[in-house]
C-alpha cells in the first residue's frame, strides 16, 4: 500500500513538472470572451475556438483560426504594446477531432468548401496526412506550416 501511494505521489509531481515545463495549457472561453478581431461570442462556436496566451498569462479567444491569425499579425492594432516575441502559446481546434492542438504544429487547409463563423477559414489539424485528406475531400488548394501563413493568404480570405 505505502509503494503504491509513494508511487502515485512521484507521478503526480512529474505530471505537474511536464505540463508547467510545456507551458500553458489551452482553457475553453467563458461566455463572456470575445474574439478581439470581429467581436463575436467565441463560446459559441466550440468547433472552431482557437486561443493566443502570452508570456504574462493573459489569453484572447478567437472564433477561427483566420481571426487568430489577423491577431498576431497585426498586434500593434489589436493589443499595443504586445509584440509576437510576448506570446507564448497558440492553440487551435483540430477539425476532425475536435481536441485543442498546438497552432505552431498544426497543419492548416488553404481554399476549401468548408466555412468557419466568419465565412472562409483555415482548417487546422495535427498532422499532415489528415490535413490532405480533408483537402482531397472539401477543394482545398493548399495544405500549409503554421511559418507558411503569411498577411497576404489571410487576407485573401476575406
Amino acid at each position: 500500500m505505502r509503494k503504491t501511494l509513494v508511487l502515485a505521489m512521484v507521478l503526480i509531481v512529474m505530471g505537474a513538472s511536464l505540463a508547467a515545463a510545456s507551458g500553458p495549457s489551452p482553457l475553453k472561453p467563458e461566455k463572456k470572451d470575445k474574439c478581439p478581431v470581429c467581436g463575436m461570442f467565441v463560446y459559441k462556436y466550440p468547433d472552431w475556438t482557437a486561443q493566443v496566451v502570452f508570456a504574462d498569462q493573459s489569453r484572447f479567444y478567437f472564433d477561427g483560426v483566420k481571426d487568430l491569425f489577423k491577431y498576431v499579425f497585426h498586434l500593434d492594432k489589436y493589443h499595443p504594446g504586445k509584440t509576437p516575441a510576448d506570446i507564448s502559446a497558440i492553440w487551435v481546434t483540430d477539425y476532425y477531432d475536435m481536441v485543442t492542438i498546438d497552432g505552431h504544429s498544426a497543419h492548416y487547409v488553404l481554399g476549401s468548401d468548408v466555412f468557419g463563423p466568419m465565412g472562409k477559414e483555415l482548417i487546422p489539424f495535427a498532422t499532415r496526412e489528415a490535413a490532405q485528406e480533408f483537402s482531397k475531400d472539401h477543394g482545398g488548394t493548399a495544405v500549409l506550416t503554421y511559418g507558411q501563413i503569411t498577411p497576404a493568404v489571410v487576407d485573401k480570405l476575406d
